[in-house]
């Protein structure tokens, strides 16, 4: 995201508009979009201030019920989001199962798989080497 213009730009812009120049004629001397002036101006006769507003860091709803989601995966760390996802269901918190992983990637929780289940592996040769061998020897 671009940076914002200057204060010092902002202020010299407002203070063409109050000389008396027109917004759009002011935006044109400080080659600044009109929408620029139009909306910098509205900004400082509703508060004063010329200053950009604070842009980035949202924050997600499901923050405020953080120790509920860490207490959740503490007393039972083996819980799927989906189970996560129903629980916070039974105390009336709605959330996407999305919005859940993100709560716990944020506070360096990882949802891995059972090491005791292995998955259903690669389709490598495995034994089909030795069973030709065995039947050529019969043959």
């Amino acid at each position: 995201m671009p940076k914002p213009y200057s204060e010092d730009l902002r202020g010299r812009v407002i203070e063409a508009i109050e000389a008396g120049s027109s917004r759009r004629s002011a935006a044109e001397r400080f080659a600044i979009s009109a929408s620029s002036a139009i909306k910098w101006m509205q900004r400082w006769r509703g508060t004063g201030s010329v200053g950009a507003k604070p842009s980035g860091g949202s924050r997600s709803p499901l923050d405020a019920h953080g120790d509920l989601l860490l207490g959740l995966i503490g007393a039972q760390p083996d819980l799927t989001l989906e189970e996560v996802r129903a629980a916070l269901g039974e105390s009336g918190i709605l959330a996407s199962r999305t919005a859940i992983w993100r709560f716990y990637d944020r506070h360096g929780i990882s949802f891995k798989k059972n090491g005791a289940r292995h998955g259903a592996g690669s389709p490598g040769r495995g034994s089909g080497a030795g069973e030709l061998e065995a039947r050529s020897r019969r043959a």
